[in-house]
């Protein structure tokens, strides 16, 4: 029987420790927007604000869960859109007009409801409503008894050209 040959191996060199290195900043990864974003519209504001207006403001958030189960909003959320709901109403919206307005055809899943609410009340915003048409009273002509209108009293239209008409001079022969 053969005894195996004892062979010599060479000892295996120290592997060095690596030191640790700091890392380098690389480029930041980041992609490039694709377009620059629009800035947010600020939330409208009534221009005479009152207290009755915020109060229908605040009790029109409050029940949208009713309605819109979705948009159940937090305390805070409601005092942040309350003027924006009382603009709407100041400009003559009815209340279920503004509830339709803000809750309709939601994005699923809704993620921040307040959010989605802040945004339609500021884009959506009705333009105020038109000056108010000054009302001319009714005034009884002095000479026939006759009904017109009129911001100071006097004679009606027909009444003004007969007086015209005979005031002028050869017009008339006697």
């Amino acid at each position: 029987m053969l005894e195996p040959v004892p062979v010599r191996v060479a000892e295996p060199e120290p592997v060095p420790v690596p030191v640790p290195v700091d890392p380098v900043p690389g480029p930041r990864l980041v992609p490039t927007p694709t377009a620059p974003r629009k800035p947010r519209l600020p939330l409208p504001a009534p221009q005479q604000p009152t207290e009755a207006l915020y109060a229908a403001a605040a009790d029109l958030l409050a029940g949208l869960p009713r309605t819109a189960p979705l948009f159940l909003l937090s305390e805070e959320d409601v005092r942040g859109l309350v003027p924006g709901v009382a603009a709407w109403l100041e400009r003559g919206a009815r209340p279920d007009v503004v509830r339709a307005a803000i809750t309709d055809d939601p994005p699923t899943p809704l993620r921040h409801p307040a959010k989605l609410l802040r945004h339609r009340l500021a884009t959506l915003l009705p333009p105020p409503l038109p000056a108010a048409v000054p009302v001319v009273p009714l005034q009884n002509c002095d000479d026939c008894d006759r009904a017109f209108r009129s911001s100071v009293p006097g004679c009606c239209r027909g009444c003004r050209d007969a007086r015209a008409y005979v005031d002028e001079p050869g017009l008339i022969s006697a």
